[in-house]
């Protein structure tokens, strides 16, 4: 069996993004968003066992008692997530190949307005979407510009850490969900008096971390979360139904006051090969304030579609625009949008 730094090394050269071992199949990796194998050397259960020992190190007890396993290290000069898990009784490996150096949030793709984000002093900004779909890049690429412009102190929550800043004008500490505090909800709620400007919550997957978050953003602090939605939308609409039916009225106040973008990311197939990045950006104006707090959410998306001059875009304007450009197909669009119709329409 490859090693795992032969493994990393291998992925890297052919511009792979994740790799997966599972007992009885090759080693397999992800290359523009297709599972293919890296060799034809089928996986026994001793080199799982092996290759879960080997990651795990002192962890592995653990590890085999509770069936999972979440760290993150380096190979062949590479940072990796690494995910342990058990299928069937038997380790099974999930690795996430990260960028070396944290990009630049010019160089990503993103809407031209969300540069202007790192700018605010206080609020939520969410990044949403699917899992591998770069919402990690783009926390990176928004509080490494943070750090580099401004005299601040910035207080990450992850699980596990996965971007490893450089301290520039800013003070930098980041926590480790299970290793520096026990949940992101104690994380977060012990942040609050460690004196941040900047709060990053790797996920924000529970009532307690949503209800801290909302109250930090209330307090004057500037709160960057993670959300597995598909729109700004639905960001608000799952935010809302964590809580209990009484609460849900409070809870749209709160978030109509604090929220102040939602970014929502896919990644699509391009037509020369690789993957193009598609953004829907909501910008939280007095108008969507209203929406939320009315419970109106199926017209965000109208909002979001009428707020150009302020820099916002919905997805499937984005898609358009992708199409137009000749980054990808009119086919692929249509696939990937919300309101296929309105691709159709448009995507000339």
């Amino acid at each position: 069996m490859m090693t795992v730094e032969e493994m990393v090394a291998k992925a890297k050269a052919d511009g792979a993004s994740d790799i997966h071992l599972i007992c009885n199949l090759p080693p397999k990796y992800r290359k523009d968003g297709q599972i293919e194998n890296m060799s034809d050397e089928v996986l026994t259960l001793d080199d799982c066992i092996s290759m879960a020992q080997f990651l795990a190190g002192r962890e592995y007890d653990n590890f085999d008692k509770k069936g999972e396993l979440d760290s993150a290290a380096t190979f062949a000069g590479n940072r990796c997530r690494i995910h342990l898990f058990k299928q069937q009784g038997v380790p099974s490996l999930a690795l996430r190949l990260l960028r070396e150096e944290i990009p630049k949030l010019e160089n990503l793709g993103l809407p031209p307005a969300v540069p202007e984000l790192t700018k605010l002093h206080k609020g939520i900004v969410l990044v949403t979407g699917e899992t591998g779909s770069g919402k990690s890049t783009t926390l990176a690429a928004l509080l490494d510009a943070i750090n580099h412009t401004q005299k601040s102190h910035i207080v990450t929550l992850e699980d596990p850490v996965e971007y490893v800043y450089k301290p520039d004008l800013c003070a930098i500490n980041q926590r480790e969900v299970g290793k520096d505090t026990e949940s992101f909800s104690e994380g977060l709620r012990a942040s609050l008096r460690e004196d941040p400007n900047v709060i990053l919550i790797g996920e924000m997957r529970d009532r307690d971390t949503i209800e801290t978050a909302i109250t930090a953003a209330e307090t004057g602090h500037l709160v960057f979360g993670t959300l597995h939605t598909g729109s700004a939308a639905d960001a608000v609409d799952r935010i809302v139904q964590v809580f209990p039916a009484d609460m849900q009225t409070q809870i749209r106040l709160q978030l109509s006051m604090t929220l102040q973008a939602v970014l929502t990311q896919q990644l699509i197939p391009k037509t020369t090969g690789g993957r193009a990045l598609a953004c829907e950006l909501m910008i939280v104006t007095d108008a969507i304030r209203n929406l939320i707090r009315s419970g109106n959410t199926p017209q965000i998306a109208n909002a979001v579609a009428t707020s150009a001059a302020i820099g916002g875009q919905t997805m499937d304007q984005a898609l358009v625009r992708l199409v137009r450009s000749g980054a990808i197909s009119r086919d692929v669009a249509v696939h990937y949008a919300h309101e296929a119709d309105y691709v159709k329409k448009n995507a000339i």
